[in-house]
């Protein structure tokens, strides 16, 4: 037997280790315990110093170099064959909802340092160097625009404009981040990628509703949000007929039950939430004159949701003529959809079928880091599934067998991609 089919039959052998992974997910997660057994580790705050020193402190014990930028985003180096190759990167977040869970964004964290140490393990080099990324403020809990260190790094806005966001208190993240120490030298955006996966919980129910293990994750949703006020007459709730009422609730529930319709008349990824409602003067015994609402559309490409868009639109038109009541609809937000590149989407598939994993393809509903990474390189995403769907929750929960399997596919994926031989 050759060596190039040895070093093949070894690779295709790999596995990382399940436990020690889990065990950095746990320790991790004390770091802003709560009683009810999640996790609030707001970005920027001392406990989120606390968090990046522990995960900077295990990537330089697995002998990899540690570069923060003028953001905060952490980018985590193992060296390669070839270090003048873009690295093959990792990442995700470990910044938390204020009542979040242990394992949204900290396990696509530590899943990449999981793959160096396996790899040091078993004393395994690549072609290209692997870094393991976390980015600042992914969850916008307590800064705005959510996703903010990989945007920043994306171009997708500027430095100056997330370092003076401020949280409630009128703090900013560039004093912040100055306060916790985490403020590099590196120009945001001044660091090549050769490709980028993240692996992550999926936050949703379809895997655990399929009852498959590995999430191939084609691409992100797009989003449209959109405020929507319908405005009627104010009137006594006895004294005015039926037939002579403007009332702008009744309007309102119409397109409510519309935007639903929406989404199922735009399968199979069609999306439709109101997920806010203002009523005015929201008195018991008054008509409602004014109704103001939000309305959430998504679709898997931004033709799709262009479509919806119209389709609402529309529909509104309708319910105006019908009542006579003036219905208004303003695009208030817009994210385009994401695929993902069909070679990092055909490497996780490759991954899991190999490993002898169930998987499927599946889109993310929610945003990642990795929407913006896939304007800059290639990208793909694994998704395992969490107990429920339930996340951005403290009882957000996933099984150590799923936790080991992600890493498994996410390192294969990776390894194909940082070449071996």
């Amino acid at each position: 037997m050759d060596t190039d089919t040895q070093v093949k039959q070894d690779i295709a052998q790999l596995r990382v280790n399940g436990s020690r992974l889990w065990d950095s997910l746990m320790e991790l997660a004390q770091i802003g315990a709560t009683p009810k057994g999640g996790v609030c580790r707001l970005t920027l705050t001392d406990l989120d110093r606390q968090g990046r020193d522990l995960v900077t402190r295990w990537a330089r014990e697995a002998g990899m170099t540690v570069t923060i930028d003028k953001i905060g985003n952490g980018f985590m180096r193992r060296p390669g064959r070839d270090n003048s190759l873009p690295p093959i990167m990792t990442g995700s977040h470990i910044d938390t909802q204020p009542t979040g869970g242990k394992f949204d964004g900290n396990y696509g964290v530590l899943a990449g340092l999981e793959v160096v140490r396996t790899l040091n393990d078993h004393g395994i080099e690549t072609e290209a160097p692997i870094e393991v990324a976390f980015w600042t403020n992914e969850e916008g809990s307590r800064f705005v625009p959510v996703m903010m260190g990989s945007g920043v790094f994306a171009k997708a806005f500027t430095l100056e404009h997330a370092y003076a966001a401020t949280d409630s208190e009128g703090k900013t993240v560039k004093g912040e981040l100055e306060r916790i120490g985490y403020v590099g030298s590196q120009e945001p955006g001044d660091h090549p990628i050769g490709a980028y996966f993240e692996s992550h919980i999926e936050q949703g129910p379809v895997l655990e509703d399929n009852a498959r293990t590995i999430g191939v994750v084609t691409g992100v949703l797009g989003i449209r949000w959109y405020d929507c006020v319908v405005t009627g007459m104010e009137a006594h709730a006895g004294p005015t007929p039926m037939a002579l009422r403007k009332d702008a609730l009744q309007a309102a529930a119409q397109l409510m039950q519309e935007v639903v319709a929406c989404a199922h008349r735009h399968p199979p990824h069609g999306r439709g939430t109101v997920g806010m409602v203002q009523v005015h003067p929201n008195s018991r015994n008054v008509i409602p004159g004014q109704v103001k609402f939000s309305i959430d559309l998504r679709n898997a490409t931004d033709a799709d949701c262009e479509a919806m868009d119209a389709d609402i639109r529309a529909v509104a038109d309708r319910i105006s003529r019908e009542t006579g009541l003036p219905i208004a609809i303003n695009l208030v937000s817009s994210y385009p959809a994401q695929p993902f590149h069909a070679d990092c989407v055909d490497a996780v598939a490759r991954a899991a079928k190999a490993l002898g994993y169930s998987h499927m393809p599946v889109v993310s509903g929610a945003g990642h880091d990795a929407v913006y990474m896939a304007r800059l390189a290639p990208a793909g995403m694994v998704f395992i599934p969490c107990k429920d769907g339930i996340s951005h929750n403290e009882i957000e929960d996933a099984t150590p067998a799923d936790i080991t399997a992600g890493c498994n596919v996410l390192m294969h994926a990776m390894l194909e991609r940082a070449r071996v031989l």
